[in-house]
């Protein structure tokens, strides 16, 4: 008799403990995956405003720099000014699918 109870105890136990995991974890790993995303966003948005500063300031070169030498600023201004849209892209999707892992 001793085994038999230890053997249905120990079903019971894996049976119960599988249906807390099942239950549990994906209500700690949604907000885990939604708090991941916004904090990536936050940064992406943080390296878009410093790109954008630069970019602002490039542009400012540009206008200023004559008819012989405004390729190289202008080459810049457009590198800066695909890193700001770049980075402002991905931070702006970043908060757009924590929402939508948020509201799944």
């Amino acid at each position: 008799m001793e085994g038999v109870w230890k053997r249905v105890t120990v079903r019971h136990g894996v049976r119960y403990g599988r249906e807390f995991v099942k239950h549990i974890v994906p209500a700690i790993l949604k907000p885990a995956r939604t708090l991941w995303n916004e904090v990536i966003g936050f940064l992406f948005l943080s390296f878009a405003v410093i790109f954008g500063f630069k970019t602002v300031r490039y542009g400012m070169d540009y206008m200023k720099a004559g008819p012989e030498g405004g390729t190289g600023e202008l080459i810049r201004l457009a590198m800066a000014g695909f890193c700001t849209f770049l980075m402002a892209w991905y931070g702006v999707s970043s908060f757009l699918r924590a929402r939508r892992i948020s509201r799944s």
